[in-house]
């Protein structure tokens, strides 16, 4: 089965679990749980940013991106996280611009807490279902009136589209997106090599 290649976008005062747990989620899975230290994951994931100087995350993270947006090469998925720099960031036409066209191609576009607002800023989500962190509920709501607003959703999937809850929602959205790639067993394995309570039939916010 061919590798698919995902895209993590990073900007400053991004949120660390954001892109960190589905980072951790796609790169430790495995097709063969016997073969795990000798086989590599079925997942490429590249870390994407503006350009390739480091980017300082929350908590003062520094994180070196794998690729500028001018120069990322095609994806199959897009993870959009969110944090603090979601305020700035949606602000950014040329960000903006670039997850609009990206966000346009992919076969799996996601995001992680207010990331969605991003995406939401880029206009992939009129006419769908889409959850935010529960702080920003009412921001989306009004951001966007032609968005469904799921207040009760941890994970909410709209086609091609996945949208989760804040911070560590993002590690449940992901081992979604390895389900739907390469099974529910699969998943699960990661999960429990993550030690990872994954729930995916309890998909009620978890606040």
């Amino acid at each position: 089965m061919a590798t698919k290649r995902v895209g993590i976008l990073i900007f400053p005062q991004v949120e660390v679990l954001d892109f960190c747990g589905p980072f951790e989620v796609f790169s430790v899975t495995r097709l063969d749980e016997e073969r795990r230290r000798e086989e590599p994951s079925p997942f490429e994931v590249l870390l994407v940013a503006e350009s390739t100087e480091p980017v300082v995350a929350t908590g003062s993270l520094r994180v070196i991106p794998d690729a500028p947006i001018d120069a990322c090469a095609p994806l199959h998925v897009l993870v959009v996280p969110g944090g603090r720099g979601t305020r700035s960031e949606i602000k950014n036409q040329r960000l903006l611009e670039w997850i609009a066209d990206r966000g346009k191609t992919v076969e799996t576009l996601t995001s992680v807490c207010t990331g969605a607002m991003l995406l939401g800023q880029a206009g992939l989500l009129d006419g769908r279902r889409a959850t935010t962190h529960w702080r920003s509920l009412p921001w989306m709501r009004e951001a966007f009136p032609t968005v469904t607003v799921e207040e009760k959703l941890h994970v909410v999937e709209d086609g091609h589209v996945l949208t989760s809850a804040g911070i560590s929602a993002g590690i449940d959205m992901a081992l979604r997106v390895v389900a739907r790639y390469h099974g529910d067993a699969i998943a699960r394995a990661t999960a429990r090599h993550m030690e990872y309570r994954y729930q995916p039939d309890d998909n009620s916010r978890r606040i």
